[in-house]
């Protein structure tokens, strides 16, 4: 433990993460992640178990959570566009459902001989 700029620090539930991959290189940037013991446990745990370090894991959640956002961001602007669009396609139905009933008459008339 010690202590910089009148903050304390403990070193054993701090990671350094290198976000750019492999060795630091010129656009890598470290940032300092906090975390509770008990999560930074569990990484240890599965890192161990697939042979990577702590900023690999990091890197590859930060990745994965990123892509999830953008699939919820997705979806959430869809239910937004097809609301919009609901009276439109209800409108185009009813016309459509319109011009098939004046065919089927039609077509009915001209089966019975009348017009």
């Amino acid at each position: 433990m010690e202590y910089n700029n009148n903050k304390y620090i403990n070193w054993n539930y701090i990671i350094l993460i290198n976000l750019s991959g492999g060795a630091l290189m010129a656009e890598s940037k470290k940032i300092v992640v906090s975390m509770p013991k008990t999560l930074l446990n569990e990484i240890d745990g599965i890192v161990s178990i697939e042979k990577k370090n702590r900023s690999e894991f990091i890197r590859e959640a930060m990745r994965l959570y990123i892509r999830e956002r953008k699939k919820i961001q997705i979806r959430e602007r869809m239910k937004i566009g097809y609301r919009e669009m609901a009276n439109i396609n209800l409108a185009l139905a009813e016309i459509g459902i319109e011009a098939d009933n004046c065919e089927l008459c039609d077509y009915e008339s001209k089966l019975t001989g009348c017009d």
